[in-house]
């Protein structure tokens, strides 16, 4: 079950290809002995770890002493190694890096001076995942990271989350406005760049949504917010280690044809894992909500995803907070985790996969 690395650095153990298509959990930057054994009692194999920013206040983050973590800096081999055993000691698989500190690559999304430095930091901590067993790399091109600005409640008085357009105001984020060419321009060098690494390593990079998916915010525009502009960011620089960390709920945001997005990548395979959510409403409007409630019907996209050939992970994101829950919305998580998994099984039984 555990994936290892051998003396020279190569991983070996798990073929996470060969895994059949399943729930896991996720969100969590910190993999506590609580968390972990959360995990395990709900009968979940599978984490990711989201690290999308750096916190002093995390004994588990990883990080290398010798740059400077505000600022430009990698995160180190033997660290990423920890962290993967940490996992697997509690009986689960490591999939996924989720997201790097925006400090981390931020010169290289906005073209500021430094992005050459900044890209082989990245590289660096590209090499190391792949060293590390850690099969993907999940990241996205938010420079100003995800926008949320409303509050609401949903069924039976739990908390969530939303979005209002109209609530936005011309404010700069940043130095100043950019252009949504700038922004392809210096997405494109990230991609010739690190591709080429990632394929060396054996890591999958996959690209998550802009959220909310709406043209402009702060002044940046928001390249993945649609169908024709994930399809150019596959074409951009073709490479079977680029794919797509599948956000159902930013994608319900967006308001396309979610069978006719879900068909045209999972048939490529160009779907590497999941985030399994939903939304009520669409930009210019949205509010987060339950996965077995919101703009489209879980089990008929399963159904699909199954139909495709997917076959990788699914993980709940951003689960309204239930009563008793704690910061990491383990409740509603859980939730969502037992909604998934009866899902699955009804399919299967139906499919006889």
């Amino acid at each position: 079950m555990s994936q290892t690395v051998d003396s020279d650095g190569n991983s070996e153990g798990v073929d996470f290809d060969s895994l059949p298509m399943r729930v896991g959990l996720g969100q969590f930057m910190d993999p506590t002995e609580e968390k972990l054994r959360f995990c395990k009692q709900l009968g979940v194999d599978d984490v990711l770890l989201n690290m999308y920013r750096y916190s002093p206040d995390y004994p588990h983050m990883p990080d290398d002493e010798r740059i400077p973590l505000e600022g430009d800096a990698e995160w180190a081999y033997e660290n990423l190694v920890e962290l993967r055993e940490r996992v697997e000691s509690a009986g689960l698989r490591l999939n996924a890096i989720e997201n790097i500190p925006i400090s981390f690559y931020d010169k290289i999304m906005l073209g500021k001076e430094g992005k050459e430095d900044q890209m082989e930091h990245v590289k660096t901590t590209i090499r190391n995942i792949g060293r590390s067993g850690i099969p993907m790399f999940g990241y996205h091109w938010m420079p100003s990271g995800v926008w949320r600005n409303t509050d609401v409640t949903v069924r039976g008085g739990a908390g969530a989350s939303g979005f209002d357009m109209d609530a936005v105001t011309d404010e700069l984020t940043h130095d100043r406005e950019y252009t949504e060419a700038e922004l392809w321009d210096n997405y494109e060098y990230f991609l010739r760049e690190l591709l080429p690494v990632a394929e060396e390593a054996g890591v999958k990079m996959c690209l998550h949504p802009n959220d909310p998916p709406v043209p402009s915010l702060g002044g940046i525009p928001q390249l993945f917010r649609n169908f024709e502009n994930f399809k150019r960011a596959m074409e951009l620089v073709p490479s079977e280690n680029h794919g797509l960390e599948f956000c159902f709920g930013c994608w319900s945001e967006m308001g396309e044809d979610l069978e006719e997005v879900v068909r045209y990548f999972g048939e490529r395979g160009k779907i590497f894992y999941v985030h399994f959510r939903d939304v009520e409403g669409t930009v210019p409007t949205f509010t987060e909500t339950f996965v077995d409630q919101g703009n489209y019907d879980a089990y008929e996209m399963l159904s699909l995803l199954d139909d495709v050939g997917f076959r990788g992970l699914l993980i709940p994101d951003h689960v309204p907070h239930v009563e008793g829950d704690t910061d990491w919305e383990h409740r509603g998580r859980a939730h969502a985790v037992g909604y998934l998994n009866g899902l699955l099984t009804a399919i299967r039984r139906e499919t006889g996969r």
